[in-house]
């Protein structure tokens, strides 16, 4: 029973290892994880960095339409519903159309909510649609976190739209942070990591699928300047 043990315990491990690796770069090619990224001098020696890619059987600028209306309350974050249920049970399911309402000419200062407002929220730094999109956030912390333990995160989130033969794209989606104090590093490394293999990857591949399957224009009676309750559709 014992040897059984160690097997099991052994299998966890090497699971988790492998977990580790495919949170930190799913998909992407060595290129890739080498070559410049936009916003990659905002958050300088980062502890966190992962870099995920996919490419789309669709052209940038008809990529990029996804990118813009992403969001709480908002289109979502193309994660599969039983995701957004599990573990984003307040905000609401991930579109998988495009509404005119919330398609947004992005600019520089503008905001991306990530949660109730007043909590969680992007700001975009850098902006060249249908090719780059840089979001930061300083916000993704409990405000109890930060004035009990003097926590803090600096991250940023960025995208970029690169055109390849016969109207495909390749989308790659890098995250580069910095957290303090110490036990918060490792927390994050420990968990959110692992996690961001099935996150980024469920992402990806959830703008993929609604790229190719046409941007279908059609309203949720939502806006971006409210937050009122989504009809039921």
């Amino acid at each position: 029973m014992a040897r059984i043990g160690w097997y099991v315990l052994g299998s966890l491990l090497v699971g988790y290892g492998e977990l580790q690796v495919l949170g930190r770069r799913a998909v992407s090619t060595v290129e890739e994880r080498r070559m410049r990224m936009p916003g990659d001098e905002l958050v300088a020696q980062p502890h966190i960095l992962t870099n995920h890619a996919i490419t789309i059987e669709a052209q940038p600028a008809d990529v990029w339409p996804w990118l813009t209306q992403m969001g709480w309350h908002l289109g979502g974050w193309y994660t599969p519903e039983w995701v957004d249920r599990l573990l984003f049970p307040q905000n609401w399911p991930s579109l998988d159309h495009l509404d005119p309402a919330l398609l947004r000419t992005l600019d520089m200062g503008d905001t991306i909510p990530d949660g109730p407002p007043g909590t969680a929220e992007f700001v975009v730094v850098e902006v060249d649609a249908p090719h780059a999109l840089v979001l930061r956030s300083t916000t993704h912390l409990p405000a109890a976190w930060r004035e009990k333990f003097g926590a803090g995160i600096d991250w940023t989130w960025s995208f970029r739209l690169t055109e390849l033969p016969s109207g495909r794209t390749r989308l790659q989606q890098r995250v580069r942070g910095r957290t303090a104090p110490p036990w918060l590093t490792a927390t994050y490394l420990a968990t959110i990591i692992p996690a961001d293999f099935i996150m980024a990857g469920r992402m990806l591949r959830g703008i993929k699928h609604r790229a190719e399957s046409g941007a279908v224009l059609r309203s949720s009676g939502s806006s971006p300047r409210s937050r009122q309750t989504r009809p039921t559709q």
